[in-house]
């Protein structure tokens, strides 16, 4: 049985003491285990401020796009072997890891050309010089400067490949020493990168570093110049911000958190029109991909009332099509949830959902193709269908992590829709599928508050698009309210979470000379 261990403080730490186990979700096998005890994790941080903080910091862009562009180039070329360890650890199906590890490879890669694009700079210049008085040699402009601190990645356990790779890809360009925590459940796939990426010497010492295992002290540690960005349940994060050395040093916080995630049908979509395909395509999608196990997915469906019969029917038909089981299976297009605990948490949640909405698919599962019989932490797609939209207190509350969306009719008025969606409290994406412009652009302004992106779905487009789950490195990724508040990735933007801003004023010639981010 395989022993993880962490790559800290420039070598490999296995720690002591009873370890976490790691398991195949599809059987039970356990396929790993890890531990942190005796680690020293001040001395983990205060090894990336003071050794690999400096190295960075002194490189270019292009030079830090360089090494993004390296790690890119690893995870491409060993993607098989990260995608079957996605399929094992995971409980992926082929096509679900394939959309982790190709998401990190590619995220990488975007940020690698950022880098190059930005050439021989070492920070970055905030909008142009501005003239402070009567005299124009008297100005200012802003400038934003890599922090002197670590950044701290907490991950969650449904991409453990895309999840180090994007918050590691805009700390590590932007000149800040990364200390990644992939979820300890799922570690396999970070875990291997990590090993990869050691043997191709790929880091200068320090500035990048993996923890293996618990580090529930880890916040301890960590100080004013730090930066902390961390994805996963909002019990946690709430934890977070009430953390002592947290609050106060006021260390920078950076959270993705929950997300009641919408698509909303317009009332002007023909059902055979190529909108409508996409809408069904894209709702069954977020449903079933990962197991609905994805900050993204689509967990509440605003369908006019007129057209509820025909989506119903067309995601009913796609959900008894669906082949669940063992994810390594070729036919299998659906796999388990992710461990016990998480099994235990959807059937709380569809509990929780069922008083304010009525089941339309049931749960059980029909047959699991290739598991046998009490193996496995299985679920099918559940589609429920709320009682009252705008008053379905549950159904706005509660977020099932899991293969779970509930129907939500509306009368078609944009203002409603905008207040189911509001109903939320905040979410990452929400989708709108119509052709109507004047409907879509009321739906914005009702609703574009509450979301950190929209998708606008249009049948000019219909051919072309990503399903709105999809996190595209050039678009920021975050929302407010229950969705943490936090913002990451959106190209350049991503950088500035990791730089300092700094107001410059003085002498114009000097600015222009000396302060052009060199």
């Amino acid at each position: 049985m395989q022993r993880l261990k962490s790559h800290v403080c420039g070598e490999w730490f296995e720690g002591a003491g009873a370890p976490s186990e790691l398991l195949n979700p599809a059987t039970g096998e356990i396929l790993a285990t890890t531990s942190t005890e005796g680690m020293d994790l001040a001395a983990v941080l205060e090894h990336a401020r003071t050794v690999g903080g400096p190295t960075l910091r002194d490189m270019t862009f292009a030079q830090r796009g360089a090494l993004l562009q390296a790690m890119s180039t690893i995870l491409h070329a060993h993607r098989e072997d990260l995608i079957a360890l996605a399929i094992a650890n995971g409980g992926n199906t082929r096509k679900d890891a394939k959309f982790d590890i190709d998401g990190a490879w590619q995220t990488l890669a975007y940020y690698a050309h950022l880098g190059k694009t930005l050439g021989d700079k070492r920070y970055l210049v905030d909008g142009d010089i501005e003239q402070l008085g009567r005299n124009p040699r008297w100005a200012g402009e802003h400038i934003h400067t890599p922090l002197e601190g670590v950044a701290v990645h907490i991950n969650a356990y449904n991409f453990p490949a895309w999840g180090f790779a994007e918050k590691a890809a805009t700390a590590l360009l932007a000149g800040m020493p990364v200390v990644t925590k992939p979820a300890t459940s799922t570690a396999l796939v970070a875990a291997r990168a990590m090993e990869l990426f050691v043997e191709a010497d790929v880091f200068p010492a320090g500035t990048f570093s993996m923890i293996c295992g618990g580090a529930h002290a880890l916040l301890d540690h960590v100080g004013p110049q730090d930066v902390v960005a961390f994805t996963g349940g909002s019990a946690t994060a709430r934890r977070m911000r009430e953390g002592g050395r947290v609050v106060q040093d006021n260390v920078r916080l950076n959270i993705e958190a929950d997300s009641l995630n919408a698509a909303v049908l317009g009332p002007d979509v023909d059902t055979d029109s190529e909108v409508y395909v996409l809408f069904i395509d894209h709702v069954f999608t977020e449903m079933t991909q990962k197991t609905g196990q994805k900050c993204t997915a689509i967990r509440r469906i605003l369908v006019p009332e007129s057209l509820l019969e025909p989506v119903k029917e067309d995601l009913l038909e796609r959900i008894n099509e669906l082949v669940v089981g063992d994810p390594s299976l070729e036919n299998v297009r659906m796999g388990p949830l992710v461990s016990a605990s998480q099994h235990a948490s959807v059937l709380a949640g569809l509990t929780a959902l069922e008083e304010d909405a009525d089941r339309v698919e049931g749960i059980a599962p029909k047959s699991l193709e290739g598991i046998e019989e009490g193996k496995g932490y299985f679920v099918t797609p559940v589609l429920l269908q709320a009682r009252d939209s705008l008053n379905a207190g549950a159904v706005n509350r509660v977020e099932v992590f899991g293969p779970v969306s509930t129907l939500l009719p509306w009368s078609g008025d944009p203002d409603e829709a905008s207040a189911i969606l509001r109903a939320g409290g905040g979410g990452l994406v929400a989708s709108i599928y119509s052709d109507d412009r004047a409907f879509t652009s009321a739906v914005v302004r009702g609703s574009a508050s509450h979301f950190g992106r929209l998708f606008l779905a249009h049948s000019k487009v219909a051919g072309m698009v990503t399903a709105p789950g999809t996190v595209l490195p050039q678009m920021v990724h975050g929302g407010p309210g229950r969705a943490g508040g936090g913002e990451e990735l959106g190209g350049i933007r991503g950088l500035t979470h990791y730089m300092a801003r700094t107001a410059l004023q003085g002498y114009r010639p000097i600015l222009e000379r000396d302060f052009d981010g060199s």
